[in-house]
């Protein structure tokens, strides 16, 4: 009995001697996505702007868009309105309001507001963080004749952290639309 216990013991102790486990780093998803390159959206529409070439732009009603990224599953959602009897407050209000339905789910709402006075181009940006179903909206105006309003949305359950890169190069594009919308 004694010799088992012995032989048990030397056999345990060279199976068990031998190189540290070390925990491997927890990996990271690493995405690329290509650089973008714009070309000019003009149709019949009382504007234009700069859209990223690797968008799929699909008309919807009378000067309304989706751009699709169709590699991201994300979509940018443009609606165009008319300022008619002097409506910009509810128009900007309904923007807002779109915006700020969010709360419940974002962890913040940073407000960017975007003038160009040459250009007459007034706007807002708004980046909305955490779980929320939208990550960026915006609106821009001439604040006399037009009206455009967009929102960002992810045809995936909206986890943050896991579509954040996505979301950065999509809101670079955004941007590039706000900053190059002409009002004919």
């Amino acid at each position: 009995m004694r010799y088992l216990f012995y032989v048990l013991l030397i056999v345990f102790m060279f199976v068990s001697c031998g190189e540290e486990t070390i925990p491997k780093p927890k990996g990271q998803l690493r995405l690329e996505y290509p650089e973008a390159t714009y070309g000019l959206l003009k149709g019949s529409c009382p504007f234009s702007f700069s859209v990223n070439d690797k968008v799929k732009v699909k008309a919807k009603e009378v000067c309304s868009f989706e751009l699709h990224y169709p590699k991201m599953k994300a979509t940018v959602y443009l609606t165009y309105k008319p300022v008619v009897d002097n409506n910009i407050d509810d128009l900007l209000k309904d923007a807002q309001k779109l915006t700020y339905d969010h709360v419940i789910k974002a962890d913040d709402i940073l407000e960017q507001p975007y003038i160009n006075k040459q250009k007459k181009v007034y706007g807002m940006f708004y980046e909305v963080g955490g779980n929320a179903a939208t990550n960026a909206q915006f609106y821009v105006t001439d604040s006399t004749k037009n009206f455009v309003v967009g929102s960002l949305y992810f045809y995936a359950k909206p986890n943050y952290d896991s579509i954040l890169p996505a979301a950065d190069y999509v809101k670079n594009d955004i941007r590039k639309i706000m900053e190059t919308i002409v009002w004919e």
